[in-house]
């Protein structure tokens, strides 16, 4: 990032990555042959040179598989790093005490640091997920407990996620990875249309995270995720919207400057203080986050 395009001094927030050590969490989603860049394990101090390199003070790291132990592991690794300022976690949003299993995550070393609960949202098959009572209920104890509810869904689960914001009004809900738009393809409009409702949504936010490993070719370019960055900025507005690295994911497509810098590019046109809340300012407000 040039000098003009460097947040206040606050720094930057990576709103959005993972760690994890296999022996520990085995990651039964990463295909060795396809996604041999990202078959390893990933530590926190692996993570920090090339952050604090890109101008990030502050990360938020999200669960990656759905155990409980994995968030109580991830609190762990916040209270003890620096750099991580929040935790996403998982909890069985079914469970009937899902408000018990928050406090419980709590009373955890580094509780403290959980700012939200995520559920793997793309991985159910059920049209109407959102839509159970059951899961509703569970997502409503997350917001009654102060937290955000990060939602990972595909691009056609888009308008179960909006009638989800609207029947939870009080619910803070982020979209993770901007709903995963097909970039390049001609479902981009009914993403345009999808993601414009979701925003009307008042108690809904994003993360422009995840678009590199979206993109139909390999020799990617800023003007390649233009489309979905500037479709955001229009529903959302600078404001409720956040930066995410989705490290070490985004390895599969990009190195982490690589992303950063192409960010940077498509953010140039607007003003300081609108990079500023992208870059960090949203992500501190809508995660609770301590100034870094």
């Amino acid at each position: 990032m040039t000098g003009e395009q460097v947040p206040g001094k606050a720094g930057i927030v990576d709103a959005h990555h993972h760690l994890w050590v296999r022996a520990r969490h085995p990651q039964p989603w990463i295909d060795p042959v396809t996604m041999a860049a990202i078959d390893a394990d990933f530590e926190p101090a692996d993570l920090a040179p090339v952050a604090r390199a890109a101008g990030v003070t502050a990360t938020v790291v999200v669960q990656s598989v759905a155990f409980e132990k994995e968030t109580v592991d991830l609190l762990a690794v916040a209270a003890g790093d620096p750099l991580v300022h929040g935790v996403v976690g998982w909890v069985d949003l079914t469970a009937v005490d899902v408000a018990d299993r928050i406090e419980r995550l709590r009373a955890v070393r580094g509780g403290d640091r959980l700012v939200g609960i995520r559920h793997l949202v793309q991985s159910e098959t059920d049209p109407a997920y959102l839509d159970r009572p059951d899961v509703r209920r569970g997502i409503a104890a997350v917001g009654d407990a102060g937290l955000v509810f990060d939602l990972l869904v595909r691009q056609h689960q888009l308008p179960m996620a909006t009638r989800l914001a609207h029947d939870l009004p009080d619910v803070s809900l982020v979209l993770d990875h901007l709903g995963k738009p097909a970039l390049g393809r001609p479902e981009m409009a009914d993403w345009t249309r999808d993601v414009r409702a979701l925003a009307a949504a008042p108690n809904t936010t994003a993360k422009l995270s995840g678009l590199v490993t979206e993109v139909q070719r390999s020799h990617w370019t800023s003007g390649d995720l233009r489309p979905a960055v500037e479709d955001a900025l229009d529903a959302f507005g600078p404001d409720r919207l956040m930066f995410g690295s989705d490290w070490p994911v985004c390895l599969l497509a990009s190195s982490y400057p690589r992303w950063v810098n192409a960010l940077a590019e498509l953010l140039r046109e607007h003003d300081e203080s609108d990079r500023a809340l992208v870059w960090g300012d949203t992500a501190r407000r809508v995660y609770g986050l301590e100034a870094s």
